[in-house]
């Protein structure tokens, strides 16, 4: 034997990609419970609902996992943790715009750690209202882009946005800026 062992790296590889679904379910479970809180358990009565059930099924969810999101946010299932939506404005480190939607169970907490992911970058959270001009009256699609051209800002935009989108609360993520095309 040289030293390694197959079982090791097969169990390695298999608990990051657990983890990794793991947080991929955690959002859209958060998504589906929000949905059936605030228009009901009925996907066909429920248009939230039903795009965040699609999700889900893209995402492999099980059935019952589901379900059990639907009846948690009706009423019916256990637990009693509420979940809010928020939205999040902020600047890059070079003056980009961002529009982040969230759903989180304890605002302070995830404001908290939002602001620190943007400090952490060089950038800053913005006040409501700060951003969102820009991605009116459709968030995917902003008033005005910036383009990218330094790798530098690239590379540091880049990771804010893992960053983002690795925190488990981040739904969605907006930006104002277009990536150089050989990226």
């Amino acid at each position: 034997m040289s030293g390694h062992s197959k079982w090791s790296q097969i169990k390695r590889d298999k608990g990051m990609n657990d983890s990794k679904r793991s947080k991929v379910f955690s959002k859209v479970s958060k998504a589906i419970t929000v949905a059936a809180r605030n228009g009901g358990g009925d996907p066909d009565a429920n248009p939230a609902l039903r795009l965040a059930i699609e999700k889900a099924k893209e995402a492999r969810m099980p059935k019952d996992n589901i379900e059990r999101a639907v009846k948690k946010g009706t009423g019916e299932g256990s637990g009693s943790e509420m979940f809010y939506e928020v939205v999040y404005e902020g600047y890059g480190p070079g003056g980009e715009a961002f529009y982040i939607k969230a759903i989180t169970d304890n605002k302070n907490r995830t404001v908290a750690e939002i602001r620190n992911i943007f400090g952490k970058a060089g950038g800053s959270l913005g006040n409501a209202g700060s951003t969102a001009y820009i991605f009116s009256p459709d968030p995917e699609n902003p008033a005005f882009t910036i383009d990218i051209s330094d790798i530098e800002q690239f590379t540091r935009l880049e990771k804010l946005l893992d960053e983002l989108d690795n925190h488990d609360d981040v739904q969605d993520i907006f930006f104002n800026f277009d990536l150089p095309e050989e990226e």
